[in-house]
């Protein structure tokens, strides 16, 4: 479980997105709810913040690296 990210992070899911165009989703919300975009075919998926640490597998790069 991975604790340490932030709004703009871009982590990899557990699960690959259907489209298969990308591993990597970009942070667009956080609050009580966590929305993730898929870099691929930047369709949009909103978890409850247990359910999304749950499924997070690893924080691929910080969004402060910029």
């Amino acid at each position: 479980m991975i604790q340490d990210y932030g709004l703009h992070d871009i982590v990899e899911m557990k699960k690959q997105h259907p489209c298969r165009k990308s591993l990597h989703w970009k942070i667009i919300r956080m609050g009580a709810d966590i929305k993730i975009k898929c870099l691929g075919c930047h369709a949009s998926i909103m978890f409850e913040r247990p359910e999304f640490e749950r499924k997070c597998k690893r924080i691929v790069k910080k969004a402060d690296d910029e």
